[in-house]
C-alpha cells in the first residue's frame, strides 16, 4: 500500500496565435496579426518582458521573439482578452490543451462529466494492481488538518482493502470482479482535452466555484492547473486566478 499525492502535467497547450485568427477571419482583419511594438522600438529586453522570448534566447533574436502569439506584446494577446472581456467565447474554442492528471477517482467521477471534452482513464477493470509492488491511493486533501489518528484511520483502511482486493485475485476473482472492493481514495491517471471555452467552464465550477463550492479534494488538483494556465495565457484566464484567490 503507497499513499501518493495528487499532481498534473500539461501535455499539449495552444497558443493564441490560432484563436486570433479564427476570430479575425471573421472581419477579414489578418493584416493586423503581429507585433504591437513598432519595428524601430523593438529590443531583446522589451520581447523577454512582454513573454515573447524565453531565457537565453538573446542570440536567437530576431526582432519577434520565439514564442511571439503569447507575447503580451502581441497582437494575439490583446485580440484574445478583448474576446474574453466581452463574452466572445465561441472563437477561443479553436485553441486547444491536453492535461495528464494522477487523482482519485472521487475527483474523476465530477471531471468527466464535463461532456465538451475528451476523456482518456486508467481503467479498474482490465488494469490488475495485483501485479504492482504496492496499490496507491491519493492523499486526502484533509489528512494534515485532522490529525494523525484519523491519518492513521485512512491509511489502515487502505491496507485493508489493498489485503481484500489481492485475496480475492487469488480466489480466482478477474481484476473487474475484484475492483467492487476498490474506493474512491484508488489512484487513477486520466488524460484530459479539452478546448480553451470548457477549460474556463471546468475552472470556474471546480476552482472558483460558480455553481457552488468545490469539493477541496478538486480544488486542491485544479488551482495549481488554473496558476499554470492564467501563466501562459493570462488573456484567456488571469480573470478566473482572481477569482478563486478570492473566495
Amino acid at each position: 500500500m503507497k499513499i501518493v499525492s495528487q499532481k498534473h502535467e500539461i501535455l499539449r497547450m495552444d497558443g493564441l496565435e490560432i484563436i486570433e485568427r479564427a476570430g479575425r477571419t471573421c472581419y477579414k482583419s489578418e493584416s493586423k496579426i503581429g507585433c504591437t511594438i513598432p519595428e524601430e522600438e523593438r529590443t531583446p529586453e522589451i520581447c523577454r518582458e512582454g513573454g515573447g522570448m524565453l531565457p537565453g534566447e538573446e542570440a536567437r533574436w530576431n526582432g519577434q521573439g520565439e514564442h511571439c502569439d503569447i507575447c503580451a506584446r502581441h497582437s494575439s494577446s490583446k485580440f484574445s482578452r478583448m474576446l474574453r472581456k466581452r463574452g466572445h467565447e465561441a472563437m477561443i474554442e479553436h485553441g486547444l490543451a491536453s492535461v495528464w492528471f494522477r487523482t482519485n477517482r472521487g475527483v474523476t467521477h465530477e471531471l468527466v462529466r464535463h461532456r465538451m471534452a475528451s476523456f482518456g482513464q486508467e481503467s479498474t477493470r482490465y488494469v490488475n494492481y495485483g501485479n504492482d509492488d504496492d496499490i496507491q491511493f491519493i492523499r486526502p486533501f484533509w489528512v494534515d488538518q485532522r490529525g494523525q489518528s484519523a491519518q492513521t484511520t485512512f491509511e489502515k483502511s487502505c491496507m485493508s482493502v489493498e489485503k481484500d482486493y489481492l485475496a480475492l485475485l487469488d480466489m480466482g476473482c478477474a481484476p473487474e470482479e475484484a475492483r467492487e472492493v476498490l474506493p474512491n481514495s484508488l489512484k487513477t491517471e486520466i488524460v484530459v482535452t479539452a478546448n480553451y471555452r470548457e477549460w474556463r467552464h471546468i475552472f470556474a465550477l471546480r476552482a472558483v466555484g460558480t455553481t457552488g463550492r468545490p469539493h477541496p479534494q478538486m480544488k486542491a488538483l485544479m488551482m495549481p492547473l488554473l496558476e499554470e494556465f492564467a501563466a501562459k495565457l493570462p488573456p484567456l484566464f488571469e480573470d478566473l486566478l482572481e477569482q478563486a484567490r478570492l473566495k
